[in-house]
């Protein structure tokens, strides 16, 4: 089987149930594992990477209304791949290729691939998904024991989370405007033993007003915004320093904010969503402490 994949998460799950030498095309955003790095590149971005969290979100929203998208994909690359299966998703159009503009791509090829799309809210959504991506793949297995293995490690994680005090958590999937996590992210929360608060579990993450935040004033704030690696999120944090709103907050005040690497962890919906639980749990375990 001739795989693409035009998912960084699916690309992860791919690999780890052991289907990754199939895979044959991935997009210019899977950089995990190492293996995938040589792999023929089939999309690119727009976005302004170098802009602050406030202009690349005015780029978004300028894209979205005008029906542009914000990521192309190389059609002559990909019929020069003949792939047999391709792996995307209609989630969102913001963190990946739009089916609309793959679906398009893979009816003009002379391959007749099988189109797949990926649409988890929640990680037993996860898990299901690397269950399908391993039976298309005929590597059942492989998924059902990284399945087990991943159930095993979250429960440990809740296992110990449930015997502290449980506080209130803010995880933020963008700072400028600032933006509250939404599909997976809030029973990441839950597991790792903290309460998510302005957060839309199971539905798309919302901009979120100072005064909500302020309000709330949360025991916890974890920064993560969406495509930011660590040096980023940093930087955003700084950005949010800015505003005498932030400063206010109490988290801030007593030093409870955590950047967190939401490119690799947070916000990509693939195995190692449960290393964020266990990121999540030593956070609120150094708290509780």
């Amino acid at each position: 089987m001739r795989i693409v994949s035009l998912l960084p998460s699916a690309t992860e799950t791919l690999f780890a149930i052991g289907a990754g030498a199939d895979l044959v095309g991935v997009t210019h955003e899977c950089d995990y594992p190492s293996e995938a790095l040589p792999l023929p590149r089939l999309t690119a971005s727009s976005l302004p990477s170098a802009d602050s969290s406030a202009a690349i979100d005015r780029h978004v929203r300028r894209a979205l209304h005008a029906g542009s998208s914000l990521y192309t994909l190389d059609a002559d690359l990909l019929e020069s791949l003949q792939p047999d299966l391709i792996v995307t998703q209609e989630l969102c159009e913001v963190c990946a290729v739009s089916y609309r503009i793959v679906d398009r791509a893979a009816r003009r090829l002379s391959s007749d691939p099988r189109v797949v799309s990926l649409e988890p809210s929640s990680l037993e959504d996860v898990f299901a998904n690397i269950q399908t991506l391993g039976n298309l793949t005929h590597h059942e297995t492989g998924a059902r024991e990284l399945i087990a293995a991943l159930r095993k490690r979250r429960a440990a994680v809740r296992g110990h989370a449930g015997t502290a005090a449980a506080p209130r958590v803010l995880v933020l999937e963008w700072s400028d405007p600032p933006m509250g996590a939404g599909h997976w992210t809030p029973g990441l929360v839950e597991d790792a033993g903290g309460t998510p608060v302005l957060s839309m579990p199971g539905g798309n993450s919302q901009r979120l007003s100072w005064d909500d935040i302020t309000a709330v004033d949360p025991d916890v704030i974890i920064v993560a915004p969406c495509g930011y690696g660590i040096a980023k999120t940093h930087e955003a944090v700084g950005e949010l320093r800015a505003r005498p709103e932030w400063n206010a907050l109490r988290a801030v005040r007593e030093g409870r904010v955590y950047p967190v690497d939401g490119n690799a962890y947070v916000n990509r919906p693939g195995p190692r969503l449960v290393d964020t639980i266990e990121i999540f749990a030593s956070i609120l375990g150094q708290e509780a402490a």
